[in-house]
């Protein structure tokens, strides 16, 4: 649910920013990655960090702040990759792949790290939406309550009818 729910809220808020003047969209507004399209950037580059944590693929990165896609249109294309690569692989688990462990290297400061899976499966999610809540709040701050899209998990129930149901 949650991988389809990252989808769903990307794709909401990647439309309102879309609308937004380029100036707006890349000023500095204090945010920690500084602009929109600074925290959209993370988004992306800690996504793959995590990917690659969890499947050994994909590349490496050096930086969290590293802007990854300078051009808007490109940024939008790798995101839709990135969602459909993250259900996918989510799609692969099972209720032992979840149970286990595994085994990633920090970037900042190199150290490995084995946990269990699904509580990092959780930070995940929980990463990005606290990301595009600062991306909805700077949206709100630039352009009023309409130019930010509702992110609403059970908005996301209501039109999907995924997780109303046991």
């Amino acid at each position: 649910m949650f991988a389809r729910y990252n989808e769903w809220a990307n794709r909401r808020l990647y439309a309102a920013a879309g609308a937004m003047a380029d100036g707006d969209y890349r000023a500095n507004r204090g945010a920690f990655f500084g602009s929109v399209h600074g925290t959209l950037n993370h988004l992306l580059l800690a996504d793959r960090i995590w990917m690659r944590r969890f499947t050994g693929q994909g590349e490496t990165y050096a930086r969290l702040d590293e802007i990854l896609f300078d051009d808007f249109s490109a940024l939008r294309s790798a995101r839709e990759a990135e969602d459909a690569r993250i259900t996918g692989w989510v799609d692969t688990l099972d209720d032992e792949k979840f149970a286990g462990t595994f085994t990633y290297q920090t970037i900042v400061n190199p150290t490995d790290i084995t946990q269990p899976l699904a509580p990092a499966i959780a930070h995940f999610f929980n990463h990005q939406t606290h990301h595009r809540g600062q991306v909805h709040a700077l949206l709100t701050a630039i352009g009023g309550r309409d130019a930010a899209p509702s992110l609403d998990l059970i908005m996301f129930q209501r039109e999907t009818g995924i997780g109303l149901s046991s």
